[in-house]
């Protein structure tokens, strides 16, 4: 048996919230279990997280809500709204008990974690049995269910937790560092090669057409005449599918290159001046990620455009970028420079359904260059400014201190007809009993 952790001597573990929206959801509403449920993206558009049961009546991720409203009245499917702030707080948990286990985690997406489990595992009998502990702890603790995958390295640790996944002779918990050769590869053979991370649609069809069709047979081709088709990064994924660790764990987060606030409005919109109250919402979101990562952004990126799906309409998209004269973090200076923008690219006679702003030129504030003849004082006042608003927000809630260019009464703003309550952020929104 293979009861090593790799040449690398690392051992992963890939944790997996199951169908993450729809199991919070589940969490704070007992009666939503065992029943169909579908959460939707903004303005309830399609499906972004299904339940086992939707899954069962096929429907696809990303299918548009309004394509299964009949599917959802024969079958009692229950359709809820995003609920973004509940979905993130419930995650911060999961990440929260994960660091009790190993002081090693990179948080992948809101519903995955790689956690470094060399030498942490040796408190349990087995990895495997760590990884249970770690699935008993969370659905106790929180409610939310998960599977574990654990390997070498991180490639093979997202394929034990598919496998984890998929067959439940695993009961959610899939060590490949404990299995023979044989075993491993007998797993490997029956799983498409595009499950395999890093390998995209045109790399698989590829792949295909030289007959490399599943994860084991990936396994099994000549390294150098991969490498040679494909080049250094096929070398390294199949490295990793050996069980030689390629891709360490990135415990600190990488500051952002690029940041996007983008949403398509409740109902459309004709003046430039309600799109500009949601350009100015969407600088003030993209701003305040901006400074959480003590960045500033040398150059916006402003884009509007109508809908795509109505034939009827004259179609109408258009971006433009307005460079800054002095990188900055100031909500003030980059909402000034994508209104002039809109300005510019608004055209009337339009039903526009969609805005988004782009921060890009990004670099650390700490190193930012003035112009020649500015000694820093406007942007030590500028930082005191930001500091007090984001405190304010912070305490009071978002959007207590705004830009007057937001408006007070957004037509814009997406719809969510079927949003659950905040329950763990929002002290309103609270369930309340009365004896």
């Amino acid at each position: 048996m293979n009861d090593k952790a790799g040449a690398s001597g690392q051992l992963y573990a890939l944790v997996d919230c199951n169908n993450f929206f729809v199991s919070c959801e589940r969490a704070l509403n007992p009666r939503l279990q065992g029943r169909p449920v579908v959460v939707l993206s903004s303005n309830d558009g399609c499906a972004v997280s299904r339940s086992n049961e939707v899954k069962a009546l096929g429907v696809k991720m990303g299918a548009p809500w309004f394509k299964m409203k009949n599917l959802a009245r024969k079958h009692g499917i229950v359709a809820l709204s995003s609920n973004f702030t509940l979905y993130s707080d419930m995650s911060d948990r999961v990440m929260t008990i994960l660091r009790d286990f190993s002081p090693e985690v990179e948080v992948y997406s809101i519903d995955e974690s790689f956690v470094g489990i060399n030498g942490m595992d040796g408190q349990w009998a087995t990895p495997a049995a760590m990884g249970e502990a770690m699935r008993e702890r969370i659905l106790q603790w929180i409610g939310i269910p998960i599977c574990v995958g654990i390997a070498s390295s991180k490639t093979l640790a997202k394929l034990a937790n598919h496998i984890a996944k998929k067959q439940p002779m695993f009961k959610s918990v899939c060590d490949f560092s404990r299995m023979s050769e044989s075993e491993l590869n007998a797993l490997l053979a029956d799983i498409d090669v595009n499950e395999v991370w890093g390998i995209g649609r045109k790399t698989t069809e590829q792949l295909c057409r030289i007959g490399i069709t599943t994860v084991g047979a990936l396994r099994q081709a000549s390294v150098n005449a991969l490498r040679t088709h494909f080049g250094v990064v096929m070398e390294r994924i199949v490295s990793e599918l050996h069980g030689v660790s390629c891709l360490g764990l990135e415990e600190v987060e990488t500051p952002c290159q690029q940041i996007i606030a983008s949403r398509s409005f409740g109902e459309p919109v004709l003046t430039v001046d309600e799109i500009g109250a949601a350009v100015s919402t969407y600088v003030a979101r993209a701003c305040e990620r901006l400074r959480g990562q003590d960045s500033v952004c040398g150059a916006i990126h402003v884009t509007i455009e109508t809908s795509r799906f109505n034939e009827r309409e004259q179609r109408y998209a258009n971006g433009i970028t307005i460079p800054l004269p002095d990188p900055s973090d100031d909500t003030r200076a980059l909402t000034g420079a994508a209104l002039l923008g809109l300005r510019r690219i608004f055209r009337t006679g339009h039903r526009y359904k969609k805005a988004g702003v782009v921060l890009m030129d990004l670099s650390p504030a700490a190193i930012r260059q003035y112009s020649l003849f500015d000694s820093g004082a406007t942007e030590e006042k500028s930082a005191q400014v930001m500091a007090a608003m984001d405190a304010v927000n912070a305490i009071y809630g978002r959007d207590t201190l705004q830009l007057g260019s937001a408006g007070t009464r957004p037509r814009w703003t997406t719809r969510a007809d079927n949003r659950t309550p905040r329950y763990t952020t929002d002290w309103d929104e609270l369930p309340k009993v009365r004896a």
